[in-house]
């Protein structure tokens, strides 16, 4: 599997000393926090890299000028930044809009998409740099490890991987550990509310783990945690309408306006917020086997998921639309595992791909304080046809048309009803003891 130095991915690089420098290079996913910023020295120390931290903007909303010299400052041997938000649209979101994807009834895999695409992009760097390890700093509890991990060993199975959480060398137990450690060598600590959820942000979703989620029975402090979404009973009472148009199972268009991806995610991100769409509180079966709770804000995600739904019960035949379900249900999981780069999710994608072919048109709904319903649609494909569905008998469909069809139907279930009443010859028919005696007055 080759690795594909994205075409649109935007990228800014501030380099220290690692072209002078003869140490082997070690790639740090970095984000600018306690963990990665600690990351940085201990590296150096226990095994005496140059560190090339990588920030990757899926649409975070960082100060990533801030974050890049923070890198530096720490003493990073060089920082980039990519942004690679309109290829995490375009190349993971939108697959899994096609497919459906929803894991567990109700997680729209925001952080799932991701964790591939930033995977890739950091084995694209080591080989840029010729480094010899990437480094993340995923905890040993969580979904993340695996997923980063399954990426770098599709595109980079003889570099080596650096959990740093999981390395025996790792010392700090706390976030008070961590702070020292900074303290100790002088390193400016990031600003972290001591009191803040743990959250991963990305233009499709915001989730939010830790405090109060952790005991099931505390409802969540709304107040304290939503940033995109308002509550539904703080919407507006107007209501809003939306329209959304689709070529071949992909947005294209917002309320007529053509659009990129990531501006249709903003856009529509910006819409359901204001309305109070897309809030789920969720507790979910990690890859390692624990449960864990979230809430999850994914307020654009949520009515793109629904009008895509919407389209394909227009466009899809019967038999197509019910294998799409098993599907994605398998689609999902995938994702989920951080199982994107295999060949079950490739031939998965194709199948999608090619079932949407037709998938084009436009939905309309009706947004009001949390809720969605349609509103209308319409495609050049649509497989519904009035004079066939009409209570009124047209030249499509005759009521009469399905006396042979309910005989071949149900001809099993007759066949079966008669060999009971032979077997039964004269006694209690067997069929009979599933039948009830009701009253006749």
């Amino acid at each position: 599997m080759a690795v594909r130095i994205a075409k649109d991915a935007k990228t800014t690089k501030t380099t220290a000393r690692a072209a002078k420098s003869k140490k082997d290079k070690v790639i740090l996913a970095y984000s600018g926090g306690l963990d990665t910023t600690v990351i940085i020295p201990w590296l150096q120390e226990n095994y005496d890299y140059d560190v090339i931290a990588v920030c990757i903007d899926v649409g975070q909303g960082d100060d990533w000028k801030s974050i890049k010299a923070r890198a530096l400052k720490t003493g990073a041997a060089a920082c980039y930044v990519v942004d690679a938000r309109e290829e995490y649209c375009k190349e993971y979101v939108w697959p899994a809009v096609k497919g459906g994807c929803v894991y567990e009834d109700e997680y729209l895999l925001g952080t799932s998409t991701a964790r591939p695409l930033i995977g890739k992009i950091l084995v694209e760097y080591a080989r840029q740099e010729k480094a010899v390890a990437i480094c993340h700093g995923a905890t040993g509890k969580g979904n993340d490890q695996v997923r980063f991990e399954l990426a770098m060993k599709a595109f980079a199975p003889d570099l080596k991987v650096i959990a740093a959480w999981r390395d025996p060398k790792w010392t700090l137990q706390s976030r008070e550990d961590e702070v020292k450690y900074l303290e100790d060598r002088k390193i400016p600590v990031p600003v972290k509310k001591e009191n803040s959820y743990s959250c991963d942000e990305n233009i499709w979703h915001i989730s939010h783990e830790g405090l109060e989620l952790e005991e099931t029975p505390n409802e969540p402090k709304w107040e304290n945690m939503l940033k995109e979404t308002k509550l539904p009973e703080q919407a507006s009472e107007k209501g809003e309408y939306v329209t959304i148009e689709f070529v071949s199972g992909e947005a294209v268009s917002v309320n007529g306006k053509k659009m990129s991806p990531l501006e249709i995610m903003q856009e529509l991100n910006k819409i359901a917020g204001r309305n109070g769409i897309g809030i789920v509180d969720l507790v979910e079966n990690r890859v390692v086997g624990m449960k864990s709770r979230g809430v999850y804000e994914t307020p654009g995600g949520t009515i793109l998921m629904y009008a895509h739904e919407q389209l394909d019960h227009l466009c899809l035949d019967r038999d197509t639309y019910h294998f799409k379900q098993m599907i994605s249900l398998r689609e999902s999981e995938l994702i989920y595992d951080g199982k994107w780069f295999t060949q079950l999710m490739e031939g998965i994608m194709a199948f999608q791909d090619k079932i949407e072919e037709n998938v084009t048109g436009w939905v309309k709904l009706r947004l009001y304080k949390g809720t969605m319903r349609g509103a209308g649609s319409d495609s050049p494909y649509s497989l519904y046809n009035e004079s066939i569905a009409s209570f009124a008998t047209g030249d499509l469909y005759d009521h009469k048309d399905a006396d042979g069809f309910i005989t071949l139907f149900g001809l099993p279930l007759k066949v079966r009803a008669m060999m009971e009443q032979k077997a039964g010859k004269g006694q209690a028919v067997p069929g009979s003891k599933r039948l009830k005696k009701r009253p006749t007055e």
